[in-house]
Order: C-alpha cells, then structure tokens, then sequence
C-alpha cells in the first residue's frame, strides 16, 4: 500500500483557489464513494483488485444472479471504475486504474484484517 498523505491544513493562507480546487476534489471523492458505497459493487471491486474477471466468475464468486451483476457492473462502468473485454461470447471486466484496488485495501484494513 502507498504511503499515506497529510490531509490539508485550512488556515489565513488558504486561498480561494485552494478552496475552489478542493471542492472540486470533494465533488469527485462522493462520486467515487457514492458508487462503491453498495455491497453488491464492493465485491465485485474486491475480486477485481485480484485480476480480470469474466461474468460468470463473479457471478459464481458472489453467489448471484447474471442480471444482478450486470447491473452493478453496469454501475461501475458507468463511473469509469471497471472496463469490459470481449472474448467471442465472454466479457471479462478489469479495473480501469488503481483507485477502487487501493480503496479496498484500505477498507480491508478498517474493517477486515483481524491482525
């Protein structure tokens, strides 16, 4: 995991560009969290921080149907966080960046590691 950055100081230096930009950046932090804030979405970005993943391994992997899956797949790439691949009849789907894989380690590390 990367090393963790120092959260910004607001203080007389605070300019009002500074505050403009870091509202832009928390307008598109709640969009990010807004569509990975579903457990159905969340799995499927955990198994997908793994590697590539056709459609029928995440539906076995998450013990759901075919038309529940897609709709959450449908979700994430709607919100750039998953690319689709096709392979004659199979669409495997993979990560678009690093974003959702360092986000789910860092819930994994919250909420998962009994260590």
């Amino acid at each position: 995991m990367t090393a963790r950055s120092a959260l910004p100081v607001f203080d007389e230096t605070t300019t009002n560009e500074d505050m403009d930009r870091m509202v832009r950046n928390a307008e598109r932090a709640c969009t990010f969290l807004k569509s990975i804030a579903h457990e159905g979405r969340m799995m499927i970005l955990c198994h997908l921080a793994t590697g590539e993943k056709s459609v029928t391994e995440l539906e076995d992997l998450l013990s759901a149907r075919q038309a529940a899956v897609s709709q959450q797949l449908g979700r994430l790439r709607m919100e750039g966080l998953v690319q689709p691949r096709r392979d004659g009849k199979t669409i495997y789907y993979s990560l678009t960046d690093d974003r959702p894989k360092q986000i789910m380690e860092v819930v994994y590390d919250l909420f998962c590691n009994d260590e």
